[in-house]
């Protein structure tokens, strides 16, 4: 065995792109491990820690393009070449059909009358460009991350000073006059405005909106540090004047975790004076300093869905904190609690969106003393090691510690494939999990679980246990993965699959305070 690498210089393809032809590279017979990538720090860090890296890796620049390759004999290194090349030029062919302008001048230049910049470039050039396109007039969408909070609070100061909105960075969902951006859903057009600080928490409120039968005027997201005492919630305010002057919009929903006092301040200072009714979700945050300055505050972003929806109908605004499928709960929790040996009694959450694992803990933290977490709501319950889980664990597996060198798991959902069959060996009792369809997200989501899912509930049944698995599906019939079908196949193996997160939660708490009684 040996490392072979192949280096072309000056040679640049998005990290996205590269991490997703590594997988299907290392699928190749012989291949023990390879990485296909730009020369960055990072990647020449994660070659020493796969043993690919050689004097040549060492030596690259964040300009060079390599393939790093250990095998079982020489001559594969040809083989994976030639698969690389072939999948390169597919996702160039796919991606070719519009012209794709190489910088912002000679986009504008190209269509003048541009008014918006979507952005994803490394991080070092990210706020420059950014700042270039403000300079010309342009909202901007800034996808990428590693822009310092300097950086990014010099951008949205421009940007408020030129009327501007500057979301981002790390900016992933947005719809803007009906166009959905990054990671985002297809929804009806209707008059119910968002801003949201949270990419799948505003795709969660998004989607139960079009179920409802509504739908949303605009949705301007903001980056997740917005709304920290260093940023000050510019863009959450920008973007709430906006959608008060937006003459589609006729009620406003704002999305986050619960800013510091100061900005929370600022922000209910605006709601206050707004013409238009508020609906307010900052998740685990105090309802009652958001009633007081006039905004519906909401337990879940389920309940900020239904309120928004009540408002634009102009009917009663009730807390939705129940089941839509209240008949049939019950029923599924004796099935499921029969099934389950005397010993299995733990929770382990699997979630890609930051945002529903967060709402997910929140919620049950209420009645679970103790969850286990790399984003815990109590620093005491951090998990030491994050390949490891404890008792009750809910995890959010699109946190940078578990996309290191790889694709967000909404994009490549492997880091869960693996995750699900691993926490079949414990005495866990029920996994937790979400699919977020949509544009951005994998093709199929649901398709790259099954068989996980069903290695994972065999591996339990030869204990002579049982493992019951509950999910939600973030998504609308519009979608291009197919809600109605996503939700048939997770059945069919035997998958419980509730109409939301905080649904699928209620049920979860439902049977472990069952099984625990």
């Amino acid at each position: 065995m040996k490392v072979d690498v192949v280096i072309r210089k000056n040679t640049y393809y998005d990290s996205v792109t590269l991490m997703l032809v590594t997988k299907e590279v290392k699928k190749i017979n012989g291949v023990i491990e390879v990485l296909v990538g730009m020369g960055t720090e990072l990647n020449k860090e994660l070659a020493k820690g796969l043993k690919l890296a050689t004097k040549e890796t060492e030596a690259l620049t964040a300009n060079d393009f390599f393939i790093s390759v250990l095998a079982e004999k020489d001559s594969i290194i040809e083989e994976v070449v030639k698969k690389v090349d072939i999948l390169l030029t597919q996702k160039k062919s796919e991606s070719s059909s519009e012209y794709r302008p190489s910088t912002i001048e000679s986009a504008l230049k190209y269509v003048p009358d541009l008014n918006l910049a979507v952005i994803s470039v490394p991080g070092k050039y990210a706020a420059n460009e950014a700042e270039k396109a403000l300079m010309n007039d342009l909202h901007v969408m800034l996808f990428s991350d590693n822009v310092s909070i300097e950086e990014e609070r010099s951008l949205k100061e421009l940007a408020r000073e030129k009327g501007l909105l500057m979301m981002g960075p790390d900016c992933g969902t947005a719809i803007i006059n009906n166009v959905p951006l990054a990671f985002a859903n297809v929804v009806s057009k209707g008059n119910i405005g968002i801003v949201g600080a949270s990419g799948t928490g505003t795709q969660e409120v998004c989607v139960i909106i079009d179920k409802l039968g509504m739908g949303v005027s605009q949705v301007i997201g903001t980056g997740g540090r917005d709304l920290k005492s260093e940023i000050g919630g510019i863009m959450m305010i920008q973007g709430m004047k906006a959608l008060i002057e937006d003459p589609k919009t006729k009620v406003i929903v704002l999305i986050s975790k619960p800013p510091t006092p100061e900005v929370t301040g600022k922000v209910l200072k605006l709601v206050h004076t707004s013409n238009k009714p508020v609906v307010v979700n900052f998740i685990g945050g105090d309802p009652k300093i958001i009633k007081e300055s006039g905004a519906y505050p909401c337990f879940t972003l389920e309940d900020a869905a239904y309120k928004a929806v009540a408002l634009a109908k102009g009917e009663d605004v009730k807390d939705f904190e129940g089941f839509s499928i209240s008949e049939e709960v019950n029923k599924i929790v004796e099935e499921e609690v029969s099934k389950l040996d005397p010993e299995q009694k733990y929770l382990r959450g699997l979630y890609t969106g930051g945002t529903l694992a967060d709402e997910a803990m929140n919620m049950l933290s209420k009645q679970i003393d103790g969850i286990y977490s790399n984003i815990p709501l109590d620093p005491r319950y951090k998990l030491k090691d994050i390949n490891n889980s404890i008792k009750h664990t809910c995890l959010d597996l699109g946190d940078d510690e578990f996309t290191v060198g790889r694709p967000h798991p909404m994009i490549d959902p492997s880091t869960r494939v693996d995750r699900i069959v691993k926490e079949a060996e414990d005495d866990v009792a029920v996994i937790l999990m979400d699919f977020v369809l949509g544009y951005g997200s994998h093709e199929d989501p649901v398709g790259e679980m099954l068989n996980s899912i069903k290695e994972a509930k065999k591996k339990m049944a030869s204990k002579g246990k049982y493992l019951s698995v509950i999910a939600s599906i973030c998504g609308t019939d519009k979608d291009p993965q197919d809600l109605g079908n996503s939700k048939k196949r997770l059945e069919e193996i035997g998958v419980i699959v509730m109409p939301s997160n905080a649904q699928a939660v209620r049920l979860v708490y439902k049977i472990l305070e069952k099984v625990n009684s």
